[in-house]
């Protein structure tokens, strides 16, 4: 029996091309090509593909945001992004979305059909070109857990007003304390996270969702 694939990317061209690519293995059939979102999503409403193949730039939805749609209609349906996209950020979002691989346009027409067949049979599939720069990000994350696990109640406060642009004289009236206690705070959070100014904070912040630009 063929493995049921969805093509969801708003490029006709793109999407025939890769409908041509993965037919020529027997084992898989490309029965659906839907070219945005929302289209995707209806379809799921009467449909069950085995493996959904999906761009993260759509015209009309942002791809992380179907891939959670998808995700919550039928945890059984294996999501493989494919993507230009070669920033961690994209790859560590779609992960935490709990998408089943991360690929990218740029592969070899063996790497696609290996990475449908790796989802389909309940394996992640990451380009392998990404998987060093995964490693050392979920590295990294790892690592930033321990440090916000540190910072104290006030020094997070300050952490968001340092986010936030804040001076330490606003930051000394906002909170009631003299901008000497605030220098410390700084100082203490400062070691804490391992940065050295006032950016690289902020950075820090942002990164570990402790405020939203």
């Amino acid at each position: 029996m063929a493995i049921k694939v969805m093509l969801v990317d708003d490029h006709k061209m793109l999407n025939e091309g890769i409908k041509q690519l993965l037919e020529f293995d027997s084992e898989i059939d490309v029965y659906f090509q839907a070219f945005n979102g929302k289209e995707c999503i209806d379809e799921l409403s009467v449909m069950r593909p085995d493996v959904v193949l999906l761009d993260i730039n759509l015209p009309d939805i942002n791809g992380i945001k179907v891939l959670k749609e998808i995700k919550k209609k039928s945890k059984k349906i294996k999501v493989l992004m494919l993507t230009v996209h070669n920033e961690p950020e994209y790859l560590l979002d779609a992960i935490d979305n709990e998408a089943d691989g991360y690929l990218l346009k740029d592969s070899g027409s063996e790497d696609l059909i290996r990475a449908v067949k790796a989802v389909y049979h309940g394996e992640q599939y990451i380009d392998t070109s990404l998987v060093p720069m995964l490693n050392a990000r979920l590295i990294q994350r790892e690592n930033d857990s321990d440090m916000v696990k540190d910072i104290t109640k006030r020094e997070r406060q300050i952490l968001i007003a340092i986010a936030e642009g804040k001076n330490n004289l606003a930051i000394g009236k906002e909170f009631n304390i003299s901008e000497q206690t605030v220098k410390n705070h700084i100082s203490n959070l400062f070691k804490k996270i391992g940065v050295k100014d006032r950016t690289q904070a902020a950075v820090f912040a942002i990164r570990n969702n402790i405020v939203h630009m």
